[in-house]
Formats: C-alpha cells, structure tokens, sequence
C-alpha cells in the first residue's frame, strides 16, 4: 500500500509522457525517482539535494522524486526493480536495508540484479534523544538499559534498516543490554514520537538529527561513526563511550536490471559531475550531509560488501519480528 506520494519536479514542467526511443533519453519524459520512504528521511533529502545537480549535467533532463513508501521499503524497490529499463524509472536506496529485508520474507528483486548508478551519501548511525530526556550519556542509557532488560523504548525506522540493525549490534556487543524495539514507517514520523515524548530514544542517522542538534531540540548520545563527526564535535563516538560498533548507511540511486550500457555511462558521468560539483559539496554541507561519492561498480562492491556482515548478524541473531 503506498502511504503517501510526493512530486517535485526540479526543472522546466513535466513534458505529456509518450513512447521513447533508447535515443530520445533522457528527454523524452520526465526521470522519475523512486524514494521507497515518506517525505522527510535521509533517503528523501539525499535524493532531492543531489538531483539538481545531476540535472545540470544531462541537458534536457527533469527528474522528478516520487515517494512511494511502506514495508520498510519493500514496495519502492520492487517497484524499481520490475519498472521497464529504459532509463525514465531509478531508485533512491539505501543499504544494508536493501539486503536485509530478502533474510525476512519473499521479495521481487535481487540485490546483485539491480544496476548500480551512484552512492552519494555514507551516514553514521546515532542514538538521539529530546533536550528534556532524564538519560544523559551512552553510559546512562547502558545502565538503564541493563537494570530494566526490554523497559527502554528506541525507534528504528523498520525492522531489518540499518537504525534497527544497529540497536542489535549494541545489543550484542553489551552483554545484558536488550531495548523495547519500536519500528516506524520512516524517519520523520519516529522523530516525531521522540520529540512528542511517546519514544525515549531514536536511532536515526547523524545527518538526519544534524538540524534537530543545531536547534537545541534533540541530544545525541553517541555515534556509529569510525570517528568523531565535524557536525557533532563533543558528541563521541560507540567505540569511544566502550561499545565496539561501526555502522551507518550508504545512500544512492539505481537502476532496474538490463539498463542499457550507454544510458548506465551517461547517468554515472552525470551523478560523478554532480557529486564533484562545488556548488553540490557547498550544498551538503550547509545541510550537514556527509557526502562519500563512489559510482558504477565500485558502488555495487561496497553494496554487496555489505553481505557478510548481514548475513553473520543474522546467523548470531536474526531481526525478524524483533
């Protein structure tokens, strides 16, 4: 079921869709991307930051962004996966949800069968709480969290994304540490509950809480991050507060299966153009996006590199239903 659908159509108006010629691309119709979360995520920000620029190095392009979220994903990228390949449809992903979801149930696609365009955005896991939160520090919430097993609440946004994937790490690298799981159909909404005081902690990434930390509405209790983050200064890292963690999540765009070979080169030389564009980094950083910029196979080894940590995550541990 799609929940909600948003479109933005960056560029001149949405030209009347009509057959296309492999040699029309891209400019027969518009480019849509598919965002399989609500409005408002890492995922949803990503793609309508980065999209503007791409567009500036496909001449006579519009993109516009679609959400079509729910099931913690699922339905976006089966959407993507099976939409014809001519170039008109792409996806906005992020991973390890992306692999993590066929350990959990039957899925229409295959992770090694998408094409894999570019990654834009490598963001550090965190844990987050309201300004007015009781918990004050990583050590706080362990202690809390080991004296009442399962009594402290923390947002993911799904079972299987790399939010929830994170809070089972913790929760093996700590022994006697488990949390109250409580998933949300997206980013926003579980922020939402946290600020409300319905959530005691969110586990959402760095960039995603970077604004919600400038305001003084939200506290990061630590970061997944291999170091201390520029945008979080004081905040340190789960290595550093004794918690042997290193997670985050890779966002990027691809493309269904059987893409032809000329329109996958022309859209990784629009996305590396996009990506190395000052005006983009200048963007990012304003926003407090951490761009990491890797396309066309180097993008799909860092996905799939991913494997063998998931699938030891889920021999010691599988997520589904928790």
């Amino acid at each position: 079921m799609i929940t909600r659908r948003n479109f933005t159509v960056f560029g001149a108006a949405a030209v009347v869709a009509r057959p296309a010629r492999a040699a029309e691309w891209p400019t027969a119709r518009p480019i849509t991307v598919v965002v399989p979360f609500p409005p408002g995520g890492g995922v949803d920000q990503m793609a309508r930051v980065v999209l503007p620029y791409v567009q500036k190095q496909l001449p006579g392009a519009n993109f516009i962004v679609e959400n079509r979220a729910g099931a913690g994903s699922q339905i976006g990228m089966e959407y993507v996966f099976t939409a014809k390949p001519d170039g008109y449809t792409l996806g906005a992903v992020t991973a390890p949800a992306l692999m993590t979801i066929p350990f959990e149930r039957k899925v229409r696609y295959r992770v090694a069968d998408f094409v894999y365009i570019a990654n834009v955005v490598d963001d550090p896991g965190a844990l987050w709480v309201q300004k007015a939160s009781p918990i004050r520090d990583m050590a706080d919430l362990i202690e809390r969290a080991k004296k009442n097993p399962g009594g402290v609440s923390m947002g993911s946004t799904g079972v299987g994304s790399d939010d929830h994937l994170l809070m089972l790490e913790i929760e093996q690298a700590v022994p006697g540490v488990t949390f109250n799981h409580v998933p949300f159909n997206g980013q926003a909404p579980m922020q939402t509950a946290l600020l409300g005081g319905h959530l005691e902690v969110g586990c959402f990434n760095v960039g995603e809480g970077a604004a919600g930390y400038r305001d003084g509405t939200l506290r990061c209790l630590g970061q997944a991050g291999a170091q201390r983050e520029a945008m979080l200064p004081d905040v340190p890292t789960l290595t550093e507060a004794g918690i042997k963690v290193v997670s985050g999540a890779q966002r990027g765009i691809v493309a269904p299966p059987g893409l032809p070979e000329p329109i996958v080169a022309k859209l990784t030389a629009a996305f590396s153009g996009a990506i190395a564009d000052p005006a983009f980094l200048d963007h990012a950083k304003r926003l407090q996006m951490p761009v990491r910029g890797i396309v066309g196979a180097e993008y799909r080894q860092a996905v799939l590199g991913l494997d063998t940590r998931v699938k030891d995550l889920w021999a010691r541990k599988p997520w589904k239903d928790q």
